[in-house]
């Protein structure tokens, strides 16, 4: 069967915060027609595929992505005329040979990765298959276990915490439906408890509460005592991290003669980490509390640093490398040879296509590193990743708080999921967390 694709056409449209990202529409010679939009991160990696914009400062304060949206309608719609959607390398290669750049910068990451999943969802709409389904097999039968964002600090916040998330991981119950109503319970005992205490219950961009609190350890002291508020433990509930350290990170100088050294600077803590002691740090905060997961806890480029903090706690914590790794295979094999981090973050807006990010978590489960899909700040209500997450048993996903809509459609989308595998649904808990790729087969 041949997908062949008949039409496509792009658009611009609005992401969660009220800025402009991309959308692309798909129609084959079958009828069938399915949109993709594209996410946007404010934390960005240096490293990252490039996200084309306008700048265009009378348009959308510069960030309006009409260029991209000429790019596929006139660049990229006329070479993908009659080719079957659905071999997706070819799709993808031919977007890569249009683009012709390291980095994705002539076309724009953000253009061609629509046009990607859109043909992905087409053609599985097409065979008329789940998107799960259609991308992994019969073997795709992992729920994930959810990383909720619910404190939001950094750049995803107005707000004096140095790090930028504060994540539960429900990892002692059976399900994932269980995961999403104690992490529904957690965030409303997390409400509660601000309110009472004077703080503010807004909400970041992640939809996570973003209070001004004092220090890390408060803000993961309160997430405690919302855990045994809703009626869990600290057994059952743990604690992730997302430190963002490439935003604190001010590296050494020696121009002029005199040289001044690399350094973290925690504003809201006023105060000013060496990489040891940052690392010495992180040590007594997995140390003192149920900490399992820490995502760029380190600077992107800071190797040697990295190397030392996954000798010290690789063994116990799970080490994210998102700034670090940027979905791109080239810097993970990098990781892998010099023994960096122990998972990855996998944000497909970061490499550019599909079947690139598919490499790449192939190559970070080759080598024990364990995947998590993630969202970026600015979403849409896209809900592709919710799919990719159980199409590639990664057992884990990062998808934000559990409020504001464009978070809660993948948690949504992955409740109708599990109840589509109904028993054959798989929930790893913390069995996820420890690297390895689960390879039970579903039955049918």
């Amino acid at each position: 069967m041949i997908c062949e694709i008949e039409n496509v056409e792009a658009r611009q449209i609005l992401d969660s915060r009220g800025n402009p990202t991309l959308e692309v529409e798909i129609t084959l010679d079958d009828g069938t027609q399915k949109t993709a939009s594209v996410p946007s991160g404010a934390s960005c990696g240096t490293l990252e595929a490039t996200e084309l914009r306008d700048n265009n400062q009378d348009d959308y304060h510069g960030k309006g992505v009409l260029k991209a949206v000429d790019n596929v309608n006139n660049k990229i719609a006329p070479a993908l005329l009659g080719e079957d959607a659905s071999n997706q390398r070819n799709i993808d290669n031919l977007l890569l040979s249009l683009d012709c750049t390291f980095n994705k910068s002539s076309l724009g990451a953000n253009a061609i990765l629509a046009v990607s999943l859109a043909c992905a969802k087409a053609s599985a709409r097409s065979y008329d298959l789940p998107l799960y389904r259609y991308l992994g097999g019969i073997n795709a039968c992992t729920m994930p276990v959810p990383l909720m964002n619910i404190l939001n600090g950094g750049v995803h916040s107005n707000n004096n915490l140095d790090f930028q998330e504060f994540m539960i991981a429900p990892t002692g119950v059976s399900s994932f439906s269980d995961a999403i109503k104690s992490g529904s319970e957690i965030f409303h005992s997390l409400k509660e408890i601000l309110s009472q205490k004077g703080y503010s219950t807004n909400v970041g961009d992640e939809g996570g509460f973003a209070p001004d609190l004092s220090t890390t350890e408060q803000a993961i002291e309160l997430i405690i005592e919302a855990i045994e508020k809703a009626g869990y433990n600290t057994n059952d509930i743990k604690i992730c991290l997302d430190v963002a350290a490439s935003e604190l990170y001010i590296e050494g100088d020696c121009s002029g003669g005199m040289c001044s050294l690399s350094k973290y600077t925690l504003k809201g803590m006023g105060k000013s980490y060496a990489t040891e002691e940052m690392i010495e740090y992180l040590e007594n905060l997995v140390r003192d509390y149920p900490i399992i997961s820490i995502e760029d806890g380190l600077a992107e480029n800071d190797d040697l640093g990295w190397i030392n903090l996954t000798q010290k706690l690789g063994g116990k914590c799970q080490l994210v490398g998102d700034d670090l790794f940027v979905t791109n295979p080239d810097r993970l094999y990098k990781g892998v040879n010099e023994g960096m981090a122990n998972s990855i973050l996998i944000k497909p807006n970061q490499i550019g296509t599909l079947s690139e990010t598919l490499d790449t978590i192939l190559l970070a489960q080759k080598n024990n590193y364990s995947t998590i899909i993630s969202h970026r700040s600015g979403e849409t209500e896209d809900t592709f990743i919710a799919d990719l997450a159980v199409a590639v048993n990664s057992g884990m996903i990062k998808t934000g708080s559990i409020s504001r809509g464009e978070r809660t459609c993948k948690y949504n989308r992955l409740l109708k999921i599990e109840e589509i595998l109904g028993h054959d649904a798989k929930y790893l808990g913390l069995d996820a967390f420890k690297g390895y790729v689960h390879t039970e087969s579903c039955s049918l």
